[in-house]
């Protein structure tokens, strides 16, 4: 059982000055493809549950345990890690469930709301034991709220990170949740002032939008914990599309999931080794 706290894997990468990737779970297939690129390429990766796949299972104790489930089979370290919540109340359930770590993300409030709720949130966290990553600065893209100009004050994150006690810091720097090209222009020397400004490691949402050596960029920038999701989901939904192209009388659906399962498996693995600071090899 190698189930570990992404307290523990956050923190070992911010010493190494190098990356570690955080991949979201969409469903079964999702968390068993995370944790095979993991054994692959022999380096920990966190796994994140988002409100939004709550959402979609229509409740979290069944993805989050089938999720924690899967990492405490691996052979290498994995975390698993609520992502996005904005309610309280499904922080307090992830604690319940066993998480090690959890997000709270007020990035949309107004900066004292944000400040007000992420530190009553993170009181909790800690006293259960559980690392706690905020935001500040909106990181546009979902749900209409595309934003590229938003940017996260170096000053204003140095007092949001003193006034709420969180552990680790997702801020605005030119990224966008769900893009599916990557063309992102991420400002490297804000990441650089941020990360000698803030005394926890720096959080880089909407990295599908990113490339490889923009990315590779920003670890060595000072960025830490790197979160993909679209990027990743593209390579499953693809190789589903090319397996029911090629022969469209199958109906098990293990047939397709399989070799999507495999396609995720291998990008992810890659992209692991590239958040390391490895040769990870030309993107897909």
């Amino acid at each position: 059982m190698t189930l570990v706290s992404a307290r523990e894997l956050v923190s070992a990468a911010a010493v190494a000055g190098t990356g570690i990737g955080a991949f979201n779970v969409i469903h079964l297939e999702t968390a068993e493809a995370l944790v095979h690129a993991s054994e692959r390429a022999q380096l920990p990766v966190i796994l994140q549950i988002s409100q939004n796949c709550a959402d979609y299972h229509g409740g979290f104790e069944p993805i989050a345990l089938a999720t924690l489930a899967v990492a405490r089979r691996a052979t290498t370290p994995v975390a698993v890690h609520l992502d996005h919540a904005e309610h309280p109340e499904l922080v307090a359930e992830a604690i319940d469930l066993g998480f090690g770590s959890v997000m709270f993300d007020g990035g949309a409030l107004p900066y004292e709301d944000n400040v007000a709720l992420t530190a009553a949130v993170a009181k909790r966290a800690h006293a259960a034991g559980v690392y706690i990553e905020g935001e500040l600065g909106e990181v546009g893209g979902k749900d209409g709220a595309h934003a590229p100009g938003v940017r996260t004050d170096p000053d204003e994150a140095r007092a949001f990170v003193a006034a709420t006690g969180v552990d680790a810091l997702a801020v605005a720097v030119g990224s966008s949740h769900a893009m599916t090209a990557r063309t992102a222009s991420l400002d490297l020397d804000l990441i650089a002032r941020l990360r000698a400004a803030l005394p926890v490691p720096l959080v880089l949402h909407g990295s599908s939008g990113v490339s490889d050596a923009v990315i590779a960029d920003a670890v060595r920038a000072g960025m830490t914990k790197i979160n993909v999701s679209t990027h990743l989901n593209g390579f499953f939904t693809s190789a589903i599309r090319e397996r029911l192209a090629a022969d469209e009388r199958l109906v098990d659906s293990r047939k397709y999931l399989a070799p999507a399962r495999e396609a995720l498996a291998g990008e992810a693995a890659r992209m692991l080794r590239l958040f390391a600071l490895q040769d990870a090899g030309a993107a897909s």
